[in-house]
């Protein structure tokens, strides 16, 4: 099974891309699923579907045909399917503050679960091998960054903080619910939490796995969205995916000579320039815009033909260049990262435990070290050619 990751700036064109991928990919002969992981959904909207005949079954995947389904996660039916326990113990500590049922129900949609859902439905279906390619339609960058980190900020909290919370509370909590303003989550809220983690085992090694995860950035050509492309770039990289494409939508045609568009051709073509150098040797596709707004299968299917040419199989795996790597070389062990336009003051690193922590301005990176190098510490680094090598030595 391929998984492809759509991610960028919001407003760029991700859902539109995502769906023409889609189309692709069910005319090459792919059992396709295009998935939307942004809680703001507009995924059904580009297919024009009506909203009562799509919001009706959004708790599963929408045919739109023989080989392609669309997917909306409904949060209120995965509540009900998925997080009933941990929904019902927030409702009613919410409820004590005097929140009015409704608004507790509506607070009760703890950030993370959506994203968590997704997640789950793509390891149910490699597990199920129903499809062939799913296609995330992902929510803006931060959000997008937040989704392929909850693996492993999940799988840390399960090994170190599950286990004493949960034998903690069971102690304590006779006695504390006596004297609490609220209760303490009973053990069935713990249990459902240890359910919904064995639903993802395996996701991130999924996610990570570059013959079948890949990144595919959309950016426009403009300045500030092409900064948060670069940012996007390096957050993926450092969280283990592959980015194999970048995507620059919405570029002015050839045919639009008018005096009105000068100036932003004159930009457009600057920054084209820019992206094409910073990416490299990532490959990096052009889409026009249109005269038009992108909306419904037909004109989604020019755009397919637009981005693709005929033949043209977006499935394919073209880059499984790892973004770290441990090597030893002349008696020492190195830690190399692949860090595209991080510069020198940007990169921070430390060890904690056996694990090497990397941080590029806020966002932090645990990188487990092998048991070869688990008791070694960083005693040297360097960054040349957007590579940062770490030496490793005993203490």
């Amino acid at each position: 099974m391929r998984i492809l990751l759509f991610s960028g700036k919001g407003g760029v064109g991700k859902t539109s891309l995502a769906a023409a991928t889609g189309l692709q990919l069910a005319r090459l002969g792919y059992r396709t699923l295009v998935m939307s992981v942004d809680p703001a959904h507009s995924l059904a909207d580009s297919f024009d579907i009506e909203t009562g005949l799509f919001h009706g079954k959004t708790g599963d995947p929408y045919q739109i045909d023989d080989r392609l389904a669309i997917h909306e996660v409904n949060i209120q039916k995965e509540i009900k399917r998925h997080w009933r326990e941990i929904s019902s113990y927030v409702i009613s500590v919410l409820r004590t503050t005097g929140i009015s049922d409704v608004e507790a129900e509506e607070l009760a949609i703890l950030p993370g679960m959506e994203e968590l859902s997704a997640m789950m439905y793509v390891n149910q279906f490699r597990r199920e091998e129903r499809y062939d390619v799913i296609v995330l339609d992902c929510a803006p960058t931060a959000e997008s960054m937040r989704f392929v980190s909850m693996p492993t900020t999940l799988e840390w909290y399960m090994k170190h903080i599950f286990p004493f919370q949960r034998g903690l509370l069971k102690a304590v909590r006779p006695l504390a619910n006596r004297v609490s303003p609220v209760e303490l989550p009973p053990d069935n809220y713990f249990a459902n939490i240890q359910s919904l983690f064995a639903r993802l085992e395996g996701i991130g090694e999924l996610l990570e796995d570059a013959k079948i995860t890949s990144v595919r950035l959309v950016t426009n050509p403009e300045r500030m969205v092409l900064r948060e492309t670069q940012r996007a770039f390096v957050y993926f990289t450092l969280h283990g995916l592959s980015v194999d494409g970048v995507i620059v939508n919405r570029v002015l045609p050839d045919a639009v000579t008018d005096a009105y568009f000068q100036e932003w051709r004159a930009s457009q073509v600057k920054i084209l320039e820019e992206i094409e150098s910073y990416f490299a040797p990532v490959p990096v596709k052009r889409v026009p815009l249109f005269t038009h707004e992108v909306f419904g299968r037909e004109r989604l299917e020019n755009l397919s033909r637009a981005f693709y040419s005929e033949k043209e199989d977006p499935a394919e795996v073209t880059r499984t260049e790892a973004p770290y790597s441990f090597v030893k070389q002349d008696g020492n062990y190195e830690v190399k990262l692949h860090l595209p336009f991080a510069m020198k003051g940007e990169v921070g690193l430390f060890k904690k435990g056996d694990e090497l922590v990397v941080e590029i301005g806020t966002l932090r990176r645990h990188i487990g070290l092998p048991v070869s190098m688990a008791g070694l510490s960083p005693s040297r680094a360097k960054l040349e050619n957007r590579v940062l090598t770490v030496e490793m030595k005993e203490s």
